[in-house]
């Protein structure tokens, strides 16, 4: 018994019997398996768009041996003593609860908001009524920010896949299609999510842990750098090891860390708008038609260096999606963007943003707090300028011109949008950035001057950072961790989720 991989062309719309009948021609053996290893969309060519498959064969006409076993994670278990209290219940804080209670810790998860389904219930009720609920909306609740977004689960963190390979199975082993083992690019979209949070919730149970949603971290008790007790809504919770994994919207927290002694720096960040394109436009653009069948919808991914000013990027683009109205407080105007698995709704939308460098922004050292109270200062402004959660907008073409509109446009928002001079909303430094950038994308995708700009786009990053010491621990502390987007250390599903495995291992491996 051996294997071979091979490199393989396929056509967009391929079927597995023809997937099979290539190994065939191409080995000349008939008895066979297969795995694909890697899949991703050739679009260079207009007129050849095609798949790339990396697949290995096994086959006892092959000779040789069969492929060695991947590596897993390992980890430890033993009968331990220990307790640990996670805060925050997205990728970091669940996967971080998830690998010590494996290994034999008994580990208290809170959240802030509400299980998956009562969440999902009370943010429906927001954008139909407009009615916010603090503990439950896009911010907050089971499964944190990720979970209504598109899940996409990408990451340029080097030096993680073990970790990486963990948390991709345990999504497999929840009902996460297969694909996202070997795609270039996979998501699993907000329908899949919730329902995938929900079983891990379930997993995590079952194996001894324990989880107490609506309870909010309020105050940490510290003594001589070490914690004692978390201080929440439901009452003191006593531990061994606290980690902390409640996200970059989580401000109120961070004011409390700082207060406790916590240390922090500022760090680069990017704010900016949210872009909408009819998806055929983007289709047509990326591959010379509006519809490619076996593929679901057209991507881009854009930078410009914005004529010398801030750089600008796209960030987060979500093929066939939703604006969102993501406000973690209900006196904030922020936008973001979700999809479902298929992709397959009327309009595109990605983050515009300028990157920040807070020194040279600002022409002066800023504090983490100077630097928080400033972008929560930016997101009441749109609040108040809306007098609500309705979106301020204008076309991509205005944005360029400075010309204001009177009228709306159509759009995937569900709160409604408000015309408005969105330049002056933005910081200058901002708006300038951003018209250069938006100048030059629309020179590399035709037609995208045609869409919209539309509301605040403040939660790409964290501009704040955690100082950690060599053992993940926060600086001066015995036993406290803070993990995920809030710590300034991670970004997206992924790498958030290995940064809380990483910080559960140093806890492990000290224990």
């Amino acid at each position: 018994m051996g294997h071979l991989e091979l490199s393989l062309k396929l056509p967009t719309d391929y079927a597995p019997e023809e997937l099979r009948r290539k190994i065939r021609e191409e080995l000349g053996i008939n008895e066979f398996t297969y795995t694909v290893l890697n899949k991703s969309l050739d679009a260079r060519k207009k007129s050849n768009i095609h798949w790339l498959l990396r697949v290995s064969v096994i086959s006892v006409e092959i000779k040789g041996a069969a492929p060695e076993g991947q590596p897993a994670l390992h980890i430890p278990h033993g009968m331990r003593g220990d307790t640990a209290v996670v805060v925050g219940s997205g990728p970091a804080g669940f996967f971080s609860a998830f690998v010590l209670q494996k290994a034999g810790i008994r580990t208290t998860l809170i959240e802030r908001g509400s299980e998956v389904h009562a969440r999902a219930a009370d943010i429906k009720r927001f954008e139909k009524t407009g009615e916010f609920s603090p503990k439950n909306n896009y911010a907050f609740g089971e499964g944190g920010a990720g979970t209504f977004s598109d899940g996409k689960l990408t990451s340029r963190t080097k030096n993680i896949s073990l970790q990486r390979q963990f948390v991709l199975q345990s999504y497999i082993e929840a009902g996460a299609p297969q694909e996202i083992a070997y795609m270039a690019h996979p998501h699993l979209g907000s329908d899949n999510l919730r329902k995938i949070v929900k079983r891990l919730r379930e997993e995590f149970i079952s194996i001894g842990g324990s989880i107490l949603f609506d309870t909010l971290l309020e105050d940490l008790k510290v003594e001589n750098g070490k914690v004692s007790e978390a201080v929440t809504s439901s009452g003191g919770i006593g531990a061994d090891h606290f980690v902390i994994a409640t996200g970059h919207s989580a401000h109120d927290t961070y004011r409390m860390l700082i207060r406790r002694g916590v240390g922090f720096r500022t760090k680069n960040f990017a704010i900016g708008c949210r872009l909408e394109h009819e998806q055929e436009i983007i289709n047509r653009a990326q591959w010379g038609v509006e519809h490619l069948p076996g593929v679901k919808a057209a991507e881009y991914r854009l930078t410009s260096t914005a004529g010398g000013n801030l750089p600008v990027y796209t960030f987060c683009m979500c093929p066939g999606g939703t604006i969102v109205p993501s406000a973690a407080f209900g006196n904030t105007n922020i936008v973001n963007g979700m999809s479902l698995y298929d992709r397959a709704g009327r309009f595109a939308n990605a983050a515009c943003v300028a990157g920040i460098n807070p020194a040279s922004f600002f022409g002066k050292e800023v504090t983490p707090l100077q630097a928080l109270e400033w972008l929560s200062a930016l997101e009441e402004k749109f609040y108040a300028f809306s007098g609500g959660f309705r979106a301020p907008f204008c076309g991509i073409r205005n944005f360029m011109d400075k010309k204001e509109q009177a009228v709306t446009a159509e759009s995937s928002y569900p709160l409604g949008l408000k015309p408005a001079a969105l330049w002056d909303l933005l910081p200058p430094e901002v708006g300038i950035s951003i018209r250069e950038g938006l100048r030059d994308f629309s020179k590399k995708i035709r037609g995208f001057d045609t869409g919209n700009i539309i509301g605040l786009e403040s939660k790409t990053s964290s501009p704040v950072q955690v100082i950690k010491d060599s053992n993940n621990l926060c600086a001066g502390f015995e036993n406290l961790y803070m993990v995920g987007e809030g710590s300034g250390y991670s970004g997206g599903i992924i790498s958030s989720a290995v940064n809380g495995i990483k910080a559960a291992m140093s806890i492990i491996e000290c224990d």
